[in-house]
């Protein structure tokens, strides 16, 4: 029996994007699908109502993060999903939100994330684009609870530092 993680997602609602990626490290100065840095990304369909990816076995990220925005975009049905291998564990359920349901095989969700994780002291603590950015959240998580480095120096942010990447739809 494989101990590759296979994840099956099923969009029971419409969605304009939808990504996966493997964090390795977090660059905190950004929000979004950037605080991750350089994520492995595997391929996912956000046109597809079911499909299934295979994750690879050989040098595994810190943890997995599955993010989806619904048509039309409602902050509040974004879909969200942390989660890290767990040889033999599967676990059934939605991304955060009845739009998107989840089948985990060999892995299991990340839980007890949140706005408490970004610290205090930290001053984009205060912008309501990255408090309230769940990426943003997770990537505090890992920062203290799996230790997680900082984007590798070949990482290149955005022109206004300190602004992060704001993703926007027309």
């Amino acid at each position: 029996m494989s101990q590759r993680i296979r994840v099956e997602i099923e969009s029971r609602a419409r969605y304009h994007i939808m990504w996966l990626a493997g964090v390795r490290h977090v660059a905190l100065d950004q929000h979004c699908l950037r605080s991750f840095g350089h994520p492995d990304r595997p391929r996912v369909d956000v046109r597809s109502r079911h499909q299934a990816v295979e994750l690879p076995m050989d040098n595994p990220p810190l943890a997995w993060y599955l993010c989806a925005l619904p048509i039309p975009w409602n902050w509040s049905q974004n879909a969200h999903l942390a989660f890290e291998g767990a040889p033999g564990e599967q676990w059934k359920g939605y991304a955060l939100v009845p739009g998107l349901y989840v089948h985990l095989h060999n892995a299991r969700p990340i839980t007890g994330w949140g706005e408490h994780n970004i610290p205090d002291s930290e001053p984009r603590r205060k912008s309501y684009r990255f408090r309230t950015c769940r990426n943003y959240q997770f990537a505090w998580w890992l920062r203290t609870e799996r230790n997680a480095p900082d984007a590798p120096p070949e990482y290149v942010p955005p022109r206004r530092p300190g602004e992060g990447e704001q993703m926007s739809f027309l």
